[in-house]
């Protein structure tokens, strides 16, 4: 790989983390305005008739072992990105960012329990300051009440779909399988729309973010990412994927949404920093990065 192109992988990815940080912004503001699950709901039908118009003959590739694998990822994910935007509609965006980024300290917790993958100390150590960065954050206000726990399901949620998806898509088509993941996401959320009454986006703004997520933040993230990890290795891939939550809560303090507090800052970074140690590679932990890779679609 020539530098130019590890360069273009870096900046494109960088890209893709900057649009998971104006979701996680541009939806705190949507949410108010119409249900979570409509949202959800008309966000992954419009990812996933997308990703299929892109590449129609993926259904030919859909056979019932990737039809069963891939539903079962996807309720998990679907779950997940509901506590994800129940969490994100009771704190506030850089708080969901923060702690949606837990998923990278639980994944190797998970591995350990599920797969039996060796657990390392520098595991241990990023659970350790994972958990200070949280009871920073706690401190400053956040409660179990109020956002704590949504978000907590989510991360372990994310967590467990990486390391299913580790252990089930060898041999699978990759494309088809993230199509039936981002459909179950869109049926489950329709499932909780649905009861109550359908509320389509009621306003402009409302549908740009719902076409925003959809367009950026789901559909074209994962066209970048898959390229990205077919030239660069994970454990770099899942460093520069970190940088998730700098943006999500640059973009809050920067337009206002939300004043800049000290020990949430903290607790923030404390929190970035046990995440890079957890990902950043080591000889030891080449091994476990093949088996468990990084997952395009948990944001």
């Amino acid at each position: 790989m020539s530098l130019r192109t590890s360069r273009l992988a870096t900046i494109a990815l960088l890209s893709v983390t900057a649009s998971w940080g104006v979701a996680f912004v541009w939806m705190k503001d949507a949410i108010t305005q119409e249900p979570f699950n409509d949202f959800l709901a008309v966000r992954f039908t419009i990812a996933t008739l997308v990703m299929l118009a892109i590449r129609p003959k993926t259904i030919f590739k859909m056979n019932r072992g990737l039809l069963l694998r891939g539903g079962i990822l996807g309720v998990i994910l679907g779950i997940a990105y509901i506590a994800q935007t129940i969490g994100l509609e009771q704190s506030t965006a850089a708080v969901t960012g923060f702690f949606t980024g837990l998923y990278v300290v639980l994944t190797p917790l998970l591995a350990f329990v599920l797969l039996k993958l060796r657990l390392n100390l520098k595991v241990l150590v990023g659970v350790v300051l994972a958990t200070a960065g949280l009871a920073l954050i706690s401190l400053d206000g956040l409660s179990w009440s109020n956002g704590i726990l949504p978000l907590l399901i989510c991360a372990l949620l994310y967590a467990l779909h990486i390391v299913g998806l580790g252990a089930w898509s060898k041999n699978l088509d990759s494309y088809a399988l993230t199509v039936v993941q981002m459909a179950a996401v869109a049926i489950v959320s329709w499932f909780g729309a649905l009861p109550d009454g359908f509320t389509p986006p009621p306003n402009a703004n409302v549908w740009g973010a719902v076409v925003f997520c959809a367009l950026f933040a789901t559909a074209a993230a994962f066209f970048i990412q898959t390229w990205a990890q077919s030239i660069m290795d994970a454990s770099r891939v899942a460093i520069i994927l970190t940088c998730e939550v700098v943006f999500a809560a640059g973009f809050a303090y920067a337009i206002g949404q939300e004043p800049v507090k000290a020990l949430t800052v903290v607790g923030g970074l404390v929190m970035i920093g046990a995440m890079l140690l957890v990902e950043w590679p080591t000889k030891k932990s080449k091994l476990e990065r093949v088996t468990l890779g990084t997952d395009p679609m948990t944001h």
